[in-house]
């Protein structure tokens, strides 16, 4: 990143705000709850060019919904007018765990 930065960190801040705005708007198909309040987005990272890296994982390793999540966060992303490039990174550590679930998403599911 350059000495001068184009945005400031609370623009940054801000920036961010609006991209996890934008990813509670993907939803799991199966769970019918959308990704954040699932738990599953564990770091977005927004560089000052506009690339944007989601860290999240999947309820389970064999997910076969890993490519309709990731079509669906570079869509809900285009909406995010300072994203210019996405990266959605899949990853397996820490595993996912009910835990991780908001209550909104516990009470949802019935989970206690």
């Amino acid at each position: 990143m350059s000495e001068e930065s184009k945005y400031t960190e609370a623009q940054i801040e801000e920036i961010k705000t609006k991209i996890l705005g934008a990813l509670e708007t993907v939803i799991d198909p199966e769970l019918g709850i959308d990704i954040i309040n699932l738990g599953l987005v564990y770091e977005i990272s927004f560089e000052d060019n506009g690339f944007t890296e989601v860290k999240m994982t999947l309820t389970t390793m064999g997910c076969p919904l890993a490519d309709v999540l990731t079509d669906q966060i570079h869509d809900a992303l285009k909406e995010v007018d300072e994203v210019t490039e996405i990266k959605v990174n899949l990853v397996w550590y820490p595993a996912w765990t009910v835990d991780k679930m908001s209550r909104y998403a516990r009470i949802a599911l019935g989970i206690r």
